[in-house]
């Protein structure tokens, strides 16, 4: 068996010609060519299209509670931090009903790298606004289109404190790779931001519509200033054009982890377990 394949689970049950696949794909060949193995990677799942990768991939995995994945992959990387830690979910899960998470992990730049399937609905309940739908998206809850503008993952991630922000698109699959491998040898809070055509529900976002305006970034120089960074976003996305690569990376700044440890070896697995509490217990005997 190849190491890719050892990341393999169930068969998945996406739509045909959904983004998920290339995701899929890019992000079982990233951890093996990082030669990483199943034993070896946290894995948290939101709920959605996105989330149901919890039983097409072959890890130490979670499948979450709605918006939560991102403080349970937090508390999983403090517990034992030498575990590649990653959590992957959908723009409305982590935007959305995670967007407070989403923020303070940023804050802290916690050694996570986070993977999002931007396909700018909720996919799974057949096709209601994100927080990411273009201001007048039409769709079930929105049937006179959306009245907000809609929000810009990169530019939130740079602006609260993340110290890796790139984008994909899951019609590059390749490109996709190289990214996502970047991602996970950060140290830090990475976000991999993925334009993912949902087939289905968003006749909008198609792959027709992102091959005409997505932008593919040189490899290197990343931009490395925060203002810089945030004034290329804003000025891509008013031009209706989506930067493909890596938009902002900074190694000069400690991850949460680090700091909090400072070095010292000692994970919570690695501390004493008890069985015995009647010591604990006698002390709050009346």
């Amino acid at each position: 068996m190849s190491i890719l394949a050892e990341f393999d689970g169930y068969k998945p049950t996406w739509c045909p010609g959904c983004g998920n696949w290339g995701i899929s794909i890019a992000l079982k060949s990233s951890l093996s060519q990082l030669g990483l193995s199943p034993s070896s990677v946290f894995v948290v799942f939101g709920i959605g299209c996105s989330g149901n990768m919890n039983d097409f991939l072959n890890a130490y995995s979670v499948h979450s509670l709605h918006g939560r994945s991102i403080p349970t992959a937090i508390g999983m990387k403090l517990a034992n931090h030498k575990f590649t830690t990653l959590v992957v979910g959908g723009d409305g899960d982590l935007y959305g009903e995670g967007g407070n998470h989403f923020l303070h992990a940023c804050r802290g730049n916690h050694d996570i790298t986070v993977i999002v399937h931007d396909n700018k609905i909720y996919g799974l309940t057949t096709g209601q606004f994100s927080p990411t739908s273009p201001r007048g998206f039409k769709s079930k809850s929105s049937p006179y289109g959306s009245l907000e503008k809609p929000l810009n993952p990169l530019a939130v991630a740079i602006s609260e404190g993340a110290t890796f922000v790139a984008q994909g698109f899951a019609g590059n699959v390749p490109s996709l790779i190289n990214i996502i491998k970047l991602a996970i040898s950060h140290k830090g809070l990475s976000l991999v931001n993925v334009l993912q055509p949902c087939v289905s529900f968003n006749k909008v976002n198609t792959y027709e519509y992102y091959r005409t305006r997505v932008q593919y970034l040189p490899k290197t120089p990343y931009i490395k200033s925060r203002e810089k960074a945030l004034d290329f976003v804003f000025e891509s996305y008013k031009r209706e054009k989506y930067p493909v690569g890596v938009v902002f990376s900074t190694e000069k700044e400690a991850s949460y982890t680090e700091m909090l440890f400072n070095g010292r070896k000692n994970e919570l697995v690695k501390k004493p377990r008890y069985s015995d509490f009647s010591s604990l217990f006698s002390k709050f005997e009346m």
